[in-house]
């Protein structure tokens, strides 16, 4: 897949603000601080398309981009950030967990996390939500370039062997949105998929 446009049409903050034209969507999710809005700029090649902050929960809406005229990318708010009210971390949680299960355009998950980090107790936790959606899940973790070649094929063993614990048998990809590894990969599964 190739991205030759890429536009914000809103933020949503609640289902009724999601589109309605039946178009495909892939929906960007991780704990806060993961670089999803990095990724999101990395692949499509705009450098400002999605908002990004050294401030970890700065994206609080659902994000929607619409990528070719043809498809949407939902970039959730992160997930689990500690400043974020309790009452608004619960209801981002079960948005989540109704949207990967009733969101008959979703096509495709993408759960990023950071390379440099094994699996959290907050990522076990999306991992529970988005488990039961019927659209493909694919792992990416981010920031691979803050790791030598080694660390890099150390934790991906690492994090393969933490998901099968948890019972989870998906794709896993090492990228970096600063050096774009992994970024052609990663567009060909969500091209394959939309």
């Amino acid at each position: 897949m190739k991205v030759k446009s890429a536009e914000f049409i809103k933020g949503a903050v609640r289902w009724e603000g999601l589109p309605s034209d039946g178009r495909p969507e892939v929906v960007f999710l991780g704990r806060s601080n993961v670089g999803k809005s990095t990724m999101l700029n990395a692949l499509t090649h705009r450098k400002n398309l999605a908002r990004t902050s050294k401030r970890p929960g700065k994206t609080q809406e659902y994000n929607i981009f619409r990528i070719n005229n043809r498809q949407y990318w939902i970039d959730m708010p992160g997930y689990g950030y500690a400043k974020v009210p309790k009452k608004k971390r619960v209801r981002w949680a079960e948005f989540i967990a109704r949207y990967v299960s009733e969101r008959e355009p979703l096509k495709a998950i993408v759960h990023l996390m950071d390379s440099r980090h094994p699996l959290t107790d907050l990522d076990r936790e999306l991992i529970d939500m988005i488990r039961g959606g019927a659209a493909p899940l694919l792992v990416v973790l981010t920031k691979a370039d803050k790791l030598s070649g080694n660390e890099r094929r150390a934790r991906e063993g690492e994090v393969k062997e933490q998901l099968e614990e948890v019972g989870l048998h998906v794709p896993l990809m090492l990228t970096s949105a600063e050096k774009g590894d992994g970024l052609k990969p990663l567009l060909r599964w969500i091209g394959t998929l939309t």
